[in-house]
């Protein structure tokens, strides 16, 4: 009788620990700091400027460390004179979400032919853009750990 009592009891309990062990895996796993993205960003149009934000923001929000590397036209994105259209539904330009990934940690570079192939200079950039060098940008591209997404 105690065994047949014992055996639902110890099933559930079992079960319990089990389900918990898999929720907490799944935890760890969405804040686990290790994990590294590369984010190239190319695309003039302020739609897909905008959704590689909204990605990266939440990818760091995730806690993943997160690096941009900015070209050609979304190289603007980091110029202190940007403007752009605000997107639904937030209201906000991917320059906006660009600034708030920069306060959230994130590594942000214009790619090296930005600007000597512009108007601009470093001093145009806001605080928080460097100039990527290509040794630097290959070495992340090369990196098994870091996974690369482009825009």
């Amino acid at each position: 009788m105690i065994r047949k009592i014992l055996t639902p009891a110890l099933i559930s309990v079992l079960a319990l620990s089990a389900g918990a062990a898999l929720a907490d895996s799944h935890k760890d796993k969405s804040k686990d700091p290790s994990r590294e993205v590369l984010v190239i960003l190319a695309s003039e149009s302020n739609q897909t400027q905008g959704m590689a934000m909204v990605l990266s923001n939440t990818m760091a929000g995730q806690g993943a460390k997160v690096n941009v590397l900015l070209c050609d036209k979304a190289g603007d994105l980091a110029l202190k004179s940007y403007e752009a259209p605000a997107l639904k539904p937030k209201d906000v330009t991917p320059g906006q979400m660009l600034r708030g990934l920069i306060k959230q940690g994130a590594a942000v570079n214009v790619c090296a032919l930005y600007l000597p192939n512009s108007e601009h200079s470093q001093a145009d950039l806001i605080e928080g853009v460097g100039v990527a060098t290509p040794p630097d940008m290959a070495s992340q591209m090369l990196n098994p750990k870091i996974r690369t997404f482009s825009f």
